[in-house]
């Protein structure tokens, strides 16, 4: 397993994360305790070290399960990120639904909040404490402060932003790294959907500061070779049913482009393009869902060994760069944005400013 330090700070994290939100919600499938605590353990056999969870994940349970792990496992092995800015008290959700539940990033809920993740992982100090979620109007100096002063008082060792819950928020990520120096910034980034992770990457690297933790790494699934029709069934609970059509039918023939450069590497499609995120600077960690031991066996493989050759790499940037020769409508879809009129941008590349 490739390990990688997160520049600026003291943590070192496995390539591959495990991100347990997995088992938090019935979006993936129904998981008993036993059954999710068993995969996240094979992930440790296999080298994941790194480990993110969320009370907003079944309003807890997903942190309780990896609580289990960590006990069953050691706590000194593991390095453990949760986050933080949903209010499940004032708002718990309604089972099943996909509606945003309301946010509170006051100093005094972010305290309570951690003490809860405290006990439901039974740690003493969390490693990565991560803004879940956080729009631009939370950015306020009480906020950074608190998280400062958590610090000093053991109770984090790092803090960081993650983007969402829609791909984008592009000034949330820049703003993070440059002007608040967050340790890390988690976004959707992926081989078919590149903006903001990209800039994102550049700031870390070329700052020397902080790194990026990529989900959503198979495009929802497209690179999972999960789909075969573009008239795709989706069942009730899953949340990709609200994607826009177009998504799926270019991914489609994105997948048909790809996988034969995949399968002249002797990697999935899932494989090589977790190959692709880990050849880009700046990138500390990738999350895909884990559903199963085959899983987490096809994910923990492609994050060792060697790195996609340049020819390949150059390869899949210019098919990117020209929308696969597939027009204007297998773009990426928009990002979305806190400062746009509208609330989302056409999903390009934008140099970030360092100065």
């Amino acid at each position: 397993m490739d390990m990688r330090t997160i520049p600026g700070t003291d943590l070192t994290v496995s390539l591959l994360a495990f991100g347990n939100f997995v088992f938090g919600t019935n979006w993936w499938g129904d998981f008993s305790d036993d059954e999710a605590v068993s995969i996240q353990n094979r992930a440790v056999d296999l080298g994941v070290t790194f480990f993110d969870t969320a009370p907003a994940y079944g309003n807890g349970r997903a942190e309780q399960l990896l609580g289990r792990t960590i006990r069953e496992i050691g706590r000194e092995k593991l390095t453990i990120s949760t986050k933080f800015g949903y209010d499940l008290v004032a708002d718990p959700g309604v089972e099943g639904s996909h509606r945003e539940r309301r946010q509170n990033f006051s100093p005094a809920h972010v305290r309570r909040e951690l003490e809860q993740s405290l006990r439901d992982l039974d740690i003493e100090t969390i490693d990565l404490y991560q803004a879940h979620n956080i729009k631009l109007e939370h950015y306020a100096d009480e906020l950074f402060e608190t998280l400062e002063t958590l610090k000093v008082e053991g109770k984090i060792r790092h803090w960081g932003v993650a983007l969402g819950p829609a791909i984008g928020w592009r000034e949330e990520g820049h703003q993070a790294l440059l002007e608040r120096s967050a340790a890390t910034v988690q976004t959707v980034y992926n081989l078919y959907e590149q903006a903001p992770g990209r800039e994102l990457c550049e700031i870390a690297t070329q700052t020397g500061k902080g790194g990026v933790i990529a989900r959503v790494p198979t495009n929802s699934g497209i690179l999972d070779d999960e789909f075969k029709s573009p008239d795709h069934k989706f069942a009730q609970n899953d949340h990709r049913k609200f994607r826009d059509k177009a998504w799926l039918v270019y991914g489609l023939k994105k997948n048909d482009m790809v996988r034969p450069v995949a399968e002249q590497l002797g990697l999935s499609l899932r494989q090589l393009a977790t190959k692709w995120l880990a050849s880009q600077p700046g990138l500390v960690s990738i999350e895909p869902n884990m559903l199963s031991l085959e899983d987490v066996t096809e994910y923990a493989a492609a994050c060792a060994g060697d790195a996609l050759p340049d020819a390949v790499l150059k390869q899949l940037s210019s098919w990117y760069d020209d929308d696969y020769g597939l027009g204007d409508e297998a773009h990426p879809c928009d990002i979305k944005s806190s400062t746009a009129e509208g609330g989302a941008v056409r999903s390009d590349y934008l140099a970030p400013s360092l100065t």
